[in-house]
């Protein structure tokens, strides 16, 4: 059974696989945040509103071809939703590729997202432990 709150994250995630800015920003609250913690290629910021949420959106949708964007796991609880995934993005600007592994918390408030943050990191882990140096 999907809920109220799954519900309106699964539709964003719709819209933003069709690249869709008008219908991601229907999904959220006219307060909303987004917060984006940033990697070591892209930097922090936060968006507040709903021309914030366009704003960030239009920036990853224009700016950025996605090679693969896979959402991994779901847990839900409550009105909040954690969403860990991985992607690949080429920049338009210069053609570097972006990979980054991320986590993304959502909170939903009455039936859209108030709060979206993400955690991202680009760097790759270091093995440790059986073989470790070994690539």
């Amino acid at each position: 059974m999907t809920t109220e709150v799954r519900t309106i994250i699964d539709k964003m995630f719709e819209e933003f696989a069709n690249q869709n800015i008008d219908g991601i920003v229907e999904t959220f609250s006219d307060n909303a945040e987004c917060i984006y913690h940033g990697t070591q290629i892209m930097p922090a910021a936060k968006f507040k509103g709903k021309e914030g949420v366009r704003m960030f959106f239009e920036f990853n949708i224009n700016a950025l071809r996605v090679v693969y964007f896979n959402k991994t796991q779901f847990i839900e609880e409550g009105n909040k939703v954690v969403v860990l995934g991985n992607e690949h993005f080429i920049s338009n600007e210069d053609n570097s590729h972006i990979r980054n592994s991320w986590v993304q918390v959502y909170t939903v408030t009455n039936g859209l997202i108030s709060r979206m943050e993400e955690f991202a990191t680009s760097a790759q882990p270091e093995q440790y432990g059986g073989n470790a140096g070994e690539q």
